[in-house]
């Protein structure tokens, strides 16, 4: 019997951005519990076992399921988006699965906030612009309070997770210039990829007139439009040979 059970990150949404050792996992298994419509169905072909929505369910109800497939000696995975360790709730799963004694074989994803970088044909960090990435997301059911309005007066690229149904109130905290570029990025990397462009004053109606409600994340920051960057050291002088 496989003692552990796999936690994949599926990545950020196209099927070819599985990491290899993810897909892999995926062919082996004999049973996959994925996190309902954020994982591209495309991911689920690459295995042939039973496939379980945990869209609803507990988490003893999903233990449940794991627990007693692994116990009939088949190869479970536990597949999330992008990549597990943000937002993924997964240290509360492998609390609760040690007190079955099982452990976890972990599988880093690709996560969605570099399918982001890619749509927007930018990068996160850009010399000049900003130095620091800065990943939140705004207050909600699981979160009592956020801190958007201390971290948004760093100057730096926030990527904002989960916030798309609140980007209106999201605008209103920000304490940046009402000029800061921003983008919302539909779906990064799937078929039906959108990228919304605005800056903290236009972004909320532009998205709400597209309709888009989830799934997507905000990017804020200069790296969205960028302007007036340096050269980097490494290709700004001649370097000695390595």
């Amino acid at each position: 019997m496989d003692d552990k059970i796999a936690f994949v990150g599926a990545g950020p949404g196209n099927a070819k951005l599985i990491t290899v050792l993810g897909k892999e996992k995926l062919e082996e298994a004999d049973l996959v519990v994925y996190a309902g419509s954020l994982v591209n169905p495309e991911v689920l072909e690459y295995s042939n076992g039973k496939k379980i929505d945990s869209y609803g369910m507990t988490l003893e109800e999903t233990t449940k399921v794991m627990v007693d497939a692994l116990n009939e000696g088949k190869k479970v995975v536990r597949l999330h988006s992008g990549d597990p360790s943000l937002y993924g709730s997964i240290i509360e799963q492998m609390e609760e699965l040690k007190k079955y004694d099982i452990e976890v074989e972990r599988v880093p994803g690709v996560s969605s906030v570099f399918a982001v970088a890619s749509a927007l044909n930018t990068q996160l960090t850009l010399n000049g612009v900003s130095d620091s990435l800065i990943i939140t997301r705004p207050a909600g059911k699981t979160l009592g309070d956020d801190q958007i309005p201390a971290l948004s007066r760093h100057g730096q690229t926030m990527a904002i997770f989960l916030g798309t149904q609140k980007i209106e109130q999201i605008m209103e905290k920000l304490e940046c210039p009402s000029d800061t570029p921003v983008a919302v990025i539909y779906h990064a990397s799937w078929d039906d990829e959108q990228v919304i462009y605005g800056n903290v004053e236009t972004i909320a109606q532009k998205v709400k007139e597209a309709g888009i409600q989830r799934s997507a994340m905000i990017i804020i920051g200069g790296v969205v439009d960028p302007k007036n960057y340096r050269r980097s050291h490494l290709y700004g002088v001649h370097q000695p040979p390595l």
